[in-house]
């Protein structure tokens, strides 16, 4: 079944059964291979996307379920090649990854939470968060970037 999907700003036409995940679709139909497979059951948030600005599992997510909407990746998550989102320098800045492993499903939801409350407390992480697993444990490593990279937006205005 031919499906027409937006990814990081392009129209894609991919060629998969309906009830293929839009993970699958983007590791191996569109080469994209920066969102991981972590459980396959949507538990542990390595998967995330955005899917019209909402943090998404796609290892659960068909890929009839996201025609017509907009998907951002890891990929697409930086404004141009040349410069890093405010997230990414932020995870830079306080060493967050370690194995690396969970990093581009982390991104996602932080980006999808910023999007939302540009100003995060600890609650809004805590919930935004709550589910994307660290096997290296970068917790509070990751709360602190989220909130650096807060106030670099807010004083950017991005």
């Amino acid at each position: 079944m031919k499906t027409t999907i937006t990814v990081n700003g392009t129209l894609r036409d991919v060629d998969a059964d309906a009830s293929k995940p839009l993970l699958w679709v983007l590791r191996e139909d569109l080469g994209l291979t920066g969102t991981k497979f972590g459980c396959g059951v949507a538990q542990c948030g390595a998967c995330t996307v955005m899917i019209d600005g909402v943090a998404t599992r796609t290892c659960v997510t068909p890929i009839d379920a996201v025609a017509g909407q907009d998907i951002t990746t890891i990929e697409g998550l930086a404004p141009t090649e040349d410069t890093l989102h405010a997230l990414q320098q932020a995870w830079i800045k306080h060493q967050v990854p370690q194995c690396g492993y969970c990093q581009s499903g982390q991104l996602m939801s932080a980006a999808a939470l910023l999007n939302d409350i540009p100003n995060p407390t600890d609650d809004d992480i805590n919930a935004a968060m709550d589910g994307n697993i660290c096997r290296c444990g970068m917790y509070d490593r990751i709360r602190a970037a989220i909130k650096t990279a807060a106030i670099t937006k807010g004083q950017s205005n991005e």
